[in-house]
């Protein structure tokens, strides 16, 4: 048996493996994009496919699309999102900037599975019916992202912030040195260090949510142009509907659809809070990174959970990798984020020409930062422990506590009384009793860490 066939298309034959579903067009792209080894991603296939089942159903509805090859499209749709086929869909990420090469994928897989010996279902004729890249692509960036979202980034985020409100909840009264500048401040609590963190994440998660409502809006019916040339003018709303129905997502047709082709600027917005959320979680994984350093001549104030040796030449020795990794992650985003920029940049009239890296893009992103804030969670927050001995003994060495006495002394006789503290390793309170000419009793109240962590004046 042979391990190839020939398929046709209009410019002429092409060989292709005799097990491949996919058809003369797909294999052209394969020849002519050996880029990367990326294809686009499942979830971005899935899209497609959901959109090609969508407009089967409409265009049979609307009577352009006979009943038997509406049904044997759907199933064979069925069969793609239910068994993924991800080796049928090879077409490198850096392709054709309209994604037609992907679209064809698609056609040519479906109509495949589609046809029999006595139905024949043409991946052009009828899987593409009242379609084109120009409105397929567009609106599969837009699906593709809603159900990542959806599905998978906005559900790590409720679960990370979780922990985090765990951990804060039981460190409330856990005092601590605040710093800026990296350098010793007034005293926080760990439980508001940690709110912080929640209450950064809880923003971009609803920044997020609001990009993803912007996204709901679909070009399809497009066509080409924009104009909708070749579709029904009902075509667009009733895909969209049958995409909500399909999803459990609103999709709603694009009033005006020239901006949802020649322009990707709502992918672009929801990328750029992707970034946001990469910034909230670099900031949380280098805080991790400085209170975790040590043990011996770092700061030390909580320990992470032991993973991995961490040096192949020392022995002992264990890093902080689960916020290295969260970090890099965060890199890598701010990076896709900056591509899919420039990529909205590329819609020269009337269409984008960068829509698959902004597709992958987009997926790689939220897949990267849904599963790093699960690891965040789980291996992490939940398990680092507090070093409290190491706290509360730096918070009563602390020489900055005399900020405290501004309002009774005055700044210029408080800061005498911190620079002997410094010099001479004594404590404010040992310092600030001789100098200060108040009691003991109010310098202790004065300069009680927990109460300081509460704001107002003391006096």
């Amino acid at each position: 048996m042979s391990d190839s066939r020939i398929e046709k298309d209009s410019l002429g034959e092409v060989k292709v493996p005799a097990n491949a579903l996919w058809g003369a067009q797909t294999q052209r792209a394969v020849d002519n994009f050996p880029v990367s080894g990326q294809p686009m991603p499942p979830g971005f296939i899935k899209a497609v496919v959901l959109i090609k089942k969508a407009a089967a159903e409409t265009n049979n509805r609307l009577n352009l699309l006979d009943s038997e090859r509406y049904t044997a499209i759907a199933d064979a749709c069925d069969r793609i999102l239910e068994d993924g086929m991800d080796d049928q869909f090879p077409v490198d990420r850096y392709q054709t900037g309209s994604g037609t090469s992907t679209n064809m994928n698609v056609n040519e897989v479906i109509a495949h599975l589609a046809s029999t010996d006595e139905l024949e279902v043409d991946p052009n004729d009828h899987v593409n019916m009242s379609q084109s890249s120009n409105d397929v692509i567009p609106t599969a960036i837009h699906v593709s992202a809603v159900i990542a979202l959806q599905k998978d980034l906005l559900p790590a985020l409720t679960q990370l912030e979780g922990a985090i409100y765990e951990r804060e909840n039981h460190l409330t009264n856990q005092v601590k040195t605040g710093r800026t500048h990296l350098m010793d401040a007034m005293p926080v609590t760990l439980g508001q260090e940690l709110r912080t963190w929640r209450e950064q994440l809880e923003g971009a998660g609803r920044r997020l949510e609001q990009a993803g409502e912007e996204l709901l809006a679909v070009p399809q019916g497009g066509t080409a142009v924009g104009t909708g040339v070749n579709a029904d003018s009902k075509f667009g709303g009733e895909v969209s509907k049958t995409l909500h129905e399909l999803t459990g997502f609103r999709f709603r047709e694009m009033e005006h659809k020239f901006v949802g082709q020649s322009a990707v600027d709502a992918a672009v917005n929801y990328s750029a809070q992707l970034r946001g959320l990469a910034i909230v979680l670099m900031k949380i994984a280098n805080d991790l990174r400085w209170m975790n350093s040590g043990p011996i001549h770092g700061l030390a104030e909580i320990s992470l959970p032991a993973l991995q040796p961490g040096s192949s030449i020392m022995p002992g020795k264990v890093n902080p990798v689960i916020p290295e990794s969260v970090a890099m992650v965060s890199a890598q985003v701010m990076g896709l984020d900056s591509a899919v920029a420039i990529a909205g940049q590329s819609g020269n009239f009337q269409l984008n020409v960068m829509l698959p890296l902004v597709g992958a893009n987009l997926l790689d992103m939220t897949g990267l930062l849904a599963r790093s804030a699960d690891m965040l969670g789980q291996k992490a927050i939940a398990g680092f422990t507090v070093n409290e001995d190491t706290l509360n003994e730096a918070v009563g060495k602390n020489p900055v506590l005399v900020t405290a006495l501004n309002p009774e002394i005055g700044y210029a006789k408080a800061a005498e009384i911190a620079k002997e503290a410094y010099a001479s390793g004594r404590s404010i309170m040992e310092v600030a009793e001789e100098k200060s000419g108040l009691s003991r009793k109010q310098l202790e109240k004065l300069l009680d860490p927990l109460d300081l962590t509460k704001g107002g004046l003391k006096s």
